[in-house]
């Protein structure tokens, strides 16, 4: 086969079928892995047109403001604790009642500089690399507004102002969805965990009746807008995945290998209906294996998820700053070698 540009080979994995070697991005490469192996790079995007991936992200932008040492204060109204990573971490949040909520304001969707940056990517990079935008479906935005504990209570104490905040986020995302679209955007991802290693964080029963008809609603309109939808979650899926896999996606990330997720299991029962990504052990192996132990997990994530197309390599979850530099490259370097289809391992 011909060589794909990056944008074509990950096309080509998201509709299920065998591009010419196997993609490769993520989702998040902490600084301290960039610096040690790209020194001077500007950010993870330089770093990843240096490093070959395929694929540039970006955020719409929202602003925010410096409240106290370290803390920060989002214009969706939560407030940032910074930590040793890249990423902080929700401390406070604006909603913890109905009346808190009736009384809310989301910020303007519609700025023009919201989108600058993924306008200036593609821009750059569209019929080149893939440019993949985040946005979020139906728990991420209720977490940052209440609070995960509380929200987890919530769902039992007040149901019904978690189905407003699932509404809300819906309605956000389906409108700054339209506007990257506009922009000529073709792939979205959306994060947001419906789980940890034993299982989903709430059950199935109030996942279907609480969370599920909005992911429906929320994955359809992307899917309207003409995007290819890559959702995001950790842990144990099991119980929950077909409800994730009926409401459209096109691919399922990062089948979580400490969480009893089987990349050739997930692969058997539904690569037939969707694209999958990951899953090589960000959690111990990345940090504390070894590389020719990484290049062996590799190899089976090339044996589990490779065959027949609709697969992209990636770590279990992020290159974070405990990932070891040359492990990832191990990973790297593995996939380089035997990624290339025919897959022949």
């Amino acid at each position: 086969m011909a060589e794909l540009t990056s944008e074509e080979r990950v096309m080509r994995a998201l509709h299920r079928q065998e591009p010419d070697r196997v993609p490769h991005f993520e989702w998040l490469i902490d600084r301290k892995v960039r610096d040690a192996l790209c020194p001077g790079c500007r950010d993870a995007n330089d770093f990843a047109v240096r490093m070959g991936h395929d694929a540039v992200l970006a955020d719409v932008h929202y602003h925010k403001e410096r409240i106290g040492p370290n803390r920060w204060r989002s214009e969706w109204g939560f407030v940032i604790q910074d930590t040793s990573e890249e990423q902080g971490i929700e401390v406070e949040a604006p909603i913890q009642t109905m009346a808190d909520f009736e009384r809310y304001t989301p910020p303007d969707l519609l700025l023009p500089q919201r989108y600058q940056t993924i306008e200036e990517l593609v821009e750059r990079f569209a019929g080149k690399m893939a440019v993949i935008v985040h946005l979020s479906d139906v728990i991420s935005l209720p977490r940052y507004l209440m609070g995960m504990e509380n929200l987890l209570v919530s769902i039992v104490t007040q149901p019904e102002l978690v189905k407003a905040l699932v509404a809300l986020s819906v309605d956000v995302n389906l409108k700054m969805a339209k506007e990257v679209a506009a922009r000529g955007v073709r792939i979205v991802y959306t994060s947001g965990d419906y789980a940890y290693t034993k299982g989903p964080l709430m059950s199935p029963r109030h996942f279907r009746e609480i969370f599920y008809p909005g992911l429906k609603q929320v994955i359809g309109g992307f899917k309207e807008l003409g995007l290819m939808v890559i959702k995001h979650t950790d842990g144990n899926l099991w119980p929950i995945i077909d409800m994730i896999i009926d409401s459209g996606i096109d691919c399922l990330d990062p089948i979580d290998p400490l969480a009893g997720m089987d990349l050739g299991e997930v692969k058997a029962k539904y690569g037939h209906r969707i694209a999958l990504k990951g899953n090589v052990d960000c959690a111990h192996l990345l940090t504390f294996g070894t590389p020719e132990e990484v290049v062996e997990a590799t190899k089976e994530a090339l044996r589990k998820g490779a065959p027949g197309g609709g697969f992209i390599l990636s770590s279990s979850n992020s290159i974070h700053s405990s990932v070891k530099p040359e492990n990832y490259m191990a990973m790297m370097d593995t996939l380089k070698k035997y990624g290339r289809y025919p897959i022949a391992l």
